[in-house]
């Protein structure tokens, strides 16, 4: 039971990450003044980018989550996607020249495509597989 739990977070991560990868380079071929992710080696500054979404997404996240509660609740939850704004601008920050995003709109457009890829995952892909105890509890 313990291997198959760590086989389906290990799922979890991979997919996770190539629909991070496809989203940013999907965006940066569609907005190409907007978007920037260096040409030398693009596929792995993509991939490097994705993998800090990822773990901007595990840790940080649910902190900014916990501490914009009153904004997200007065707003009616479209203030959300803003928190991915802000972990984008954070892998801008760490990447550097590598990767930067110009104007907030685009920067949100992208953490809304990126909101939707989870949804879209958590929904599909996903929904029964749980990491509960050790073992798929869908198999119960």
């Amino acid at each position: 039971m313990l291997k198959k739990n760590i086989f389906l977070k290990l799922f979890d991560w991979v997919i996770r990450i190539l629909g991070y990868t496809v989203i940013l380079m999907l965006m940066t071929l569609v907005f190409k003044n907007t978007l920037y992710i260096d040409n030398s080696y693009y596929g792995l500054w993509c991939l490097i980018a994705s993998i800090l979404i990822y773990l901007l997404n595990k840790t940080i996240k649910p902190f900014l989550v916990w501490l914009t509660i009153p904004i997200t609740g007065i707003t009616l939850g479209l203030f959300y996607p803003f928190i991915n704004l802000i972990i984008l601008k954070i892998v801008s920050f760490i990447l550097g020249d590598h990767f930067a995003i110009y104007g907030i709109w685009f920067a949100v457009l992208v953490s809304i495509c990126i909101s939707i890829l989870n949804v879209i995952l958590d929904m599909t892909v996903f929904k029964n597989l749980t990491f509960k105890g050790g073992k798929n509890e869908s198999n119960n």
